[in-house]
C-alpha cells in the first residue's frame, strides 16, 4: 500500500495501522486492588525449600526452589508470593518455572495490590494445570532486587576499598506454612567482617546461625515456620566494584528496507550507587593507580558486544564526541570499548549515547506466504560487566517502515506498557509505524531475551517515497514553468 497515486490507498494504510493489534508478554503492573483485609486461602503448604541469594554482583540475585503440597479438598492454581510493598517496587525478573520440566517455559504471574492501609503486596502465580489434592510440584522462582545494597561506610578514599550491606529476611517470603527451609548466601569474596548471627535454638540442628564455608553462608535449616513470618538479618561483605545504575535507557531501533539497513542508538543515563568520596578526586592519585590496575568502585569502561557486521560505532556524549573509545570488529562476536571522559565514583553520573548500523538481512526473515515479515531483535543489548548492571526502566521503540500495517509483537520480558505511535522524519508522508515498549526493573541478565515483531509489508508501499520524490519534482517544475511564464512588465508591449 506503499503507492500514493490514489489518496484512498494512503487512508486505507493509516486506517489500518490505526487497528493493528498487539499481543506479547504478560505486564506484570496491569494489578487487581484487594482489600488490606485480604489474606491468601491456605491451600498449599512448602514441605521443603532452600532459598539461594548469589550477591557476587551490583544486585542480588534469589533463586528460590520449593515443593508446594495442595492442603485443600479442591484443585488448587492460584499461588501466592508476598513482599513489602517498597521492596516489591524495586524486585525486577520474576519469573516461575517448573524446577523438573523448566523447557516449558514461565508461568503466567501478575501483581496482586492491597489498598494504601497495607504494607504488603503479593504476586500471583497461576499454576498452569490445577494441582490436586494432595499432589506436590516444585517450583523455580527467580528475581533480582535492585537499589538494595547500601555502602558501608557512606564515603570511603579515592582508592579505599569498598563494603556494602545486605539486609534480607532469613526465613522466606512466603504466604504459606513451611515445614523446613534454608537460606545460602554466595558471596563475591570470603571477606565478610559483619553478619547477623541467630540463636541456635532458632536452628533445627541446634548448630551456630549461619554456618560458614569459603565465601558461602548458610542460615537454618527452619522447621515449622509460620506464613508471613520475618527475621531480618544484615551481612557486610567486601564489593570493590562500582554499583551502575541505570535509572532509563531510551533504545531506538530503525527498519530500512531500501537501505536494507538496522540502525540501532541507545541513550545511557547511568548512576554510580557506591561509596561517595570522603576527599576531592585528585587526578594525580587516580594516574598513579592506573599503572597498578588495583580493585576500585569507579567505573572505568563499558565494553558492548554487538552483532557480526554492526558498523559505523559512535558515542558521544552532552559534551560531544568522546574519542576513548575503541571498535573491534570481529567474525563472531563485535566488541564497542568505551571509556567515560572521567571515572565515575559512588554518587557521580553520566549520560551518553551509541550508536551502530547493521545488516537488515541479519534479524529479518519474509515469510514464504504473504507479504508479512518477521524481525527478531535483542530486547536488551547494552554492556557486558562482570559486576553486571540494573535499569530502573527501559523505552524501547521499533521504527517500522513507512507503509507497514498489521503490528504484532511477542517476548518474555515483562512489560508495563505498550502502544504505537507514528514517527514522522524526513521526506515521509504519512509517517512511520513505531512500536513502543516499556519494562522496569531489568537487569543485564536480559540481555539474550529477544524481542520478535511481525508485520505486513506489500511491495507497493515501497513505491511510496519515489512516487512522492517524483510527483513533487514535477510540481516544482510545473510552478517554475507557470511563473516563468507569467507577464509581469508593467507597460504595453511595443509591437513592430
Amino acid at each position: 500500500m506503499r503507492s500514493i497515486a490514489f489518496f484512498s490507498s494512503c487512508l486505507a494504510a493509516l486506517s489500518s495501522f490505526a487497528s493493528a493489534e498487539l499481543n506479547g508478554s504478560q505486564a506484570l503492573l496491569s494489578r487487581s486492588v484487594l482489600p488490606s483485609t485480604f489474606k491468601p486461602p491456605q491451600v498449599f503448604k512448602n514441605a521443603n525449600l532452600v532459598r539461594n541469594i548469589n550477591l557476587d554482583k551490583a544486585y542480588p540475585r534469589e533463586v528460590i526452589n520449593v515443593i508446594i503440597e495442595n492442603v485443600d479438598s479442591k484443585p488448587q492454581s492460584e499461588y501466592y508470593v508476598p513482599f513489602e510493598t517498597s521492596l516489591l517496587s524495586r524486585v525486577g525478573g520474576f519469573e516461575v518455572r517448573d524446577k523438573k520440566n523448566a523447557e516449558k517455559g514461565p508461568f503466567k504471574v501478575e501483581v496482586v495490590g492491597l489498598d494504601t492501609e497495607s504494607s504488603t503486596e503479593f504476586f500471583l502465580i497461576h499454576l498452569p494445570t490445577p494441582l490436586a489434592p494432595k499432589e506436590q510440584q516444585t517450583l523455580s522462582i527467580s528475581y533480582s532486587v535492585l537499589s538494595a545494597l547500601t555502602p558501608m561506610p557512606a564515603k570511603i578514599g579515592q582508592s579505599d576499598r569498598q563494603y556494602v550491606q545486605y539486609t534480607f529476611s532469613a526465613y522466606s517470603p512466603s504466604a504459606y506454612a513451611t515445614e523446613k527451609q534454608k537460606t545460602k548466601l554466595k558471596f563475591p569474596s570470603g571477606d565478610v567482617p559483619d553478619y547477623t548471627t541467630l540463636p541456635a535454638e532458632l536452628n533445627a540442628e541446634k548448630k551456630a546461625d549461619p554456618q560458614k564455608q569459603g565465601s558461602t553462608f548458610s542460615y537454618g535449616p527452619y522447621n515449622n515456620v509460620p506464613a508471613g513470618a520475618e527475621e531480618f538479618v544484615s551481612v557486610r561483605y567486601e564489593f570493590t566494584k562500582p554499583l551502575t545504575h541505570a535509572t532509563l535507557l531510551e533504545r531506538d531501533l530503525e527498519i530500512s528496507h531500501w537501505g536494507g539497513n538496522l540502525a540501532t542508538e541507545e541513550r545511557y543515563w547511568l548512576a554510580n550507587q557506591g561509596a561517595q568520596l570522603k576527599n576531592h578526586f585528585s587526578r594525580v592519585e587516580w594516574q598513579k593507580t592506573q599503572y597498578l590496575n588495583p580493585p576500585s568502585s569507579a567505573l572505568r569502561e563499558l565494553k558492548l558486544p554487538l552483532h557480526p557486521g554492526a558498523v559505523d560505532p559512535y558515542f558521544t556524549d552532552d559534551i560531544g564526541n568522546v574519542s576513548t573509545s575503541r571498535f573491534r570488529p570481529g567474525k563472531k562476536e563485535a566488541l564497542l570499548e568505551l571509556k567515560p571522559r572521567y571515572p565515575i565514583f559512588g554518587g557521580w553520573k553520566y549520560s551518553f549515547r551509541v550508536g551502530w548500523n547493521a545488516d537488515l538481512s541479519s534479524y529479518l526473515r519474509k515469510l514464504s506466504t504473504g507479504e508479512s515479515y518477521v524481525l527478531k531483535v535483542p530486547f536488551l543489548e547494552g554492556p557486558r560487566i562482570g559486576e553486571g548492571i540494573a535499569y530502573a526502566r527501559v523505552n524501547l521503540r521499533v521504527i517500522l517502515p513507512e507503509g507497514a500495517t498489521n503490528v504484532r509483537y511477542s517476548t518474555t520480558v515483562a512489560l508495563v506498557d505498550s502502544k504505537t505511535s507514528v514517527h514522522k522524519t524526513f521526506m515521509d508522508t504519512l509517517g512511520r509505524p513505531t512500536l513502543e515498549l516499556s519494562a522496569i526493573n531489568v537487569v543485564d541478565d536480559f540481555r539474550e531475551r529477544d524481542l520478535i515483531v511481525t508485520y505486513d509489508y506489500p511491495w507497493t508501499a515501497g513505491l511510496r517515497k519515489p512516487i512522492v520524490l517524483t510527483l513533487g519534482l514535477f510540481a516544482v517544475f510545473g510552478v517554475t514553468w507557470v511563473l516563468g511564464n507569467i507577464d509581469t512588465s508593467i507597460g504595453k508591449k511595443k509591437t513592430a
